[in-house]
């Protein structure tokens, strides 16, 4: 098994200034995205480098600010209403997927009204380059050592001891005192074997994603289509592995006693991804390919 390094947040220092591992991953998801998107423009007719550059932006204001209003709003609601500065308090941390994805359709929607494209020409073209910034931004969170996974005995050789999780193995422990035959000892503190989530969800809906999607938009297919994908795609990735992730500790189950609240806003994704396939085919518009209706 294997213990956290417990890495510094710090990834290098430039003179007085601190580049921390999050924003260093930020950095490497926009560039990435950029890179990607400026190579899918130049296979397709409709598309420039300068638009590229004006979606990059677009997409990471989306993310910045969708990531930090959905994180409050969906998982720091009571906090808002007691105190509605605690939106801005970005240093504190909080970052949502969901909210984030949310922001970039905003931001995306924004970009085809200034284009006059359609929103789907303008999700299809850049979903591919998504998974990329997921990628990156789950390396981060293991780095941190944050979002780590449920506890479990099954001795894989990949299960992580996170000494950041060290006071809420404490309190599993008094709950469930079984568990102390897997503790081991870590610079003092007593930490219990969990799977490496960040990890898992890199990995899912990161790299397979990304590798899937970008071989399935390489070839026409019907406009919406490749949004779809990444829908079904990441939804059902997150829905499956929230299963190995621990869940928030202010969140709990909170649905039947066994959902969290990343499989209840992953679940939509799956369905409207459904439903949007089916759509996409019968519809069958495609916009280049020999098919495609300028």
């Amino acid at each position: 098994m294997i213990i956290h390094p417990q890495y510094n947040p710090v990834a290098l220092s430039l003179g007085p200034v601190d580049v921390h591992w999050y924003g260093l991953m930020y950095l490497l998801a926009f560039a990435a995205a950029f890179g990607l998107a400026w190579y899918r423009s130049s296979k397709r007719d409709n598309w420039t480098t300068d638009m590229v550059s004006d979606l990059v932006f677009y997409g990471a204001l989306g993310v910045i600010l969708g990531g930090r209003i959905g994180y409050v709003l969906f998982y720091q609601f009571g906090e808002l209403l007691q105190n509605p500065a605690y939106l801005l308090k970005v240093w504190e941390g909080g970052m949502s997927f969901h909210g984030g994805f949310i922001g970039v359709m905003v931001g995306m929607w924004f970009f085809a009204r200034k284009y006059k494209k359609t929103a789907f020409q303008v999700f299809d073209f850049i979903v591919p380059c998504v998974p990329t910034g997921l990628l990156f931004g789950r390396i981060g969170n293991y780095i941190n050592g944050e979002l780590w996974g449920r506890v479990s005995d099954g001795g894989y050789n990949w299960l992580t001891y996170f000494p950041q999780a060290a006071a809420f193995d404490m309190e599993q422990l008094q709950s469930n005192p079984q568990l102390q035959e897997l503790m081991i000892e870590v610079n003092g503190q007593y930490v219990l074997p969990r799977h490496p989530s960040q990890l898992y969800e890199a990995f899912a809906e990161g790299l397979l994603l990304f590798i899937f999607l970008w071989w399935y938009s390489s070839k026409p297919r019907p406009r919406m289509a490749a949004t779809a994908v990444f829908l079904l795609g990441y939804g059902i990735s997150r829905f499956i592995i929230e299963f190995f992730r621990q869940p928030d500790a202010d969140q709990g189950f909170v649905l039947l006693g066994w959902m969290t609240k990343g499989q209840i806003l992953s679940a939509p994704m799956i369905i409207l991804g459904f439903i949007l396939l089916i759509y996409a085919y019968k519809r069958g518009i495609y916009d280049w390919g020999k098919q495609a209706a300028y």
